[in-house]
């Protein structure tokens, strides 16, 4: 190719009226007609073209023939631009809503014992309001889920304790609401030796049999551990849905989430056995930060719709007894 024009970044050339340039002449099929219809001179089009071709190192139009054929680079080029000028309105869309209070990101943390099913739905439910607001999920195992929104990786948790062990000091800018109370059973494998244990049973009988705890995800401390017994052995996982395959072969028992389970209780691939210390509850509830550290602000308008739909009782019930169907 000539060397002889000023050279241009590939960046600069790849701009909406260059884009729409080339497609005029594509369209047209020479460059004397895509200058008439653009009102400019043959000379001045076709100078245009080549910077464009310079700066991409590519040939754009087959020149060999009378018309200007489109070359493949030529059509990938178009291909793309469309792409790119689609993102351009739609950047320029995003912006315009953002400067009306949308957040550009909201990242949700939520528990492990969160629904999935219906935290999916409330994300549909949120993305056919058409916002500017990117969604992020995250999630995290007891106290950890706290600790994402306290640290500023996340602006709203689903499922922090509400029992005094992760709720944040008032001072923190943070504000919590209950979600509901949420059902823990013991229970085993139909193969597993506490199977036909006579009941209730006893944490003398318990303790001799492994149990199995899903890891707190706190990067601080050791974290929080429920149900268990001293000098019991203990089986550590990542999740529940671990825990809950760890039952299922009977290599340990231990408390689990009701509606996690309820459909293996149902088909008898775990038995529920009821314990001396009796069933555990769970009080749940959620939580929000201020993105601005002032509490007397409004939160933004993404956060708002959140916080509405976690104001009615029929969206906190599915979010914590929704019967999980992962297994």
């Amino acid at each position: 190719m000539t060397k002889n024009r000023p050279s241009l970044s590939a960046r600069s050339v790849l701009s909406p009226e260059n884009l729409s340039l080339i497609a005029t002449v594509a369209r047209t099929g020479s460059m004397a007609a895509a200058a008439r219809e653009l009102g400019v001179v043959p000379s001045a089009l076709t100078y245009r073209v080549r910077q464009i071709e310079d700066a991409l190192d590519v040939l754009l139009f087959d020149r060999s023939a009378r018309q200007a054929q489109i070359t493949p680079a030529g059509a990938e080029l178009l291909r793309s631009g469309d792409h790119l000028l689609c993102e351009l309105d739609a950047v320029a869309e995003r912006v315009k809503r953002v400067a009306t209070g949308w957040e550009p990101q909201l990242t949700v943390v939520a528990d492990d014992i969160i629904s999935r099913t219906t935290l999916f739905e409330l994300c549909e439910a949120f993305y056919a309001l058409k916002a500017p607001t990117r969604l992020r999920l995250r999630s995290e195992i007891l106290s950890g889920t706290m600790e994402s929104l306290l640290s500023g990786k996340s602006d709203l948790a689903l499922g922090v304790g509400t029992d005094g062990t992760t709720i944040a000091p008032a001072f923190s800018g943070v504000q919590t609401q209950a979600l509901g109370e949420m059902v823990f059973v013991f229970a085993v494998a139909p193969h597993h030796p506490l199977a036909l244990a006579p009941e209730p049973l006893p944490d003398a009988l318990i303790v001799e049999h492994r149990a199995v705890a899903v890891a707190d995800s706190t990067s601080r401390g050791h974290g929080l551990t429920f149900g268990l017994l001293q000098g019991q052995d203990v089986l550590t996982v990542p999740s529940m849905a671990h825990k809950i395959e760890a039952q299922l072969r009977g290599m340990a028992c231990g408390h689990v989430p009701l509606p996690m389970i309820q459909h293996h209780l149902d088909a008898g691939h775990l038995i529920r056995k009821t314990v001396q210390r009796g069933p555990r509850i769970a009080r749940v509830g959620y939580a929000w930060r201020h993105p601005n550290s002032h509490p007397q602000q409004l939160p933004g308008q993404a956060l708002r719709w959140w916080l509405d739909q976690l104001s009615r009782d029929t969206t906190r019930e599915a979010l914590l007894n929704r019967q999980f169907r992962f297994m």
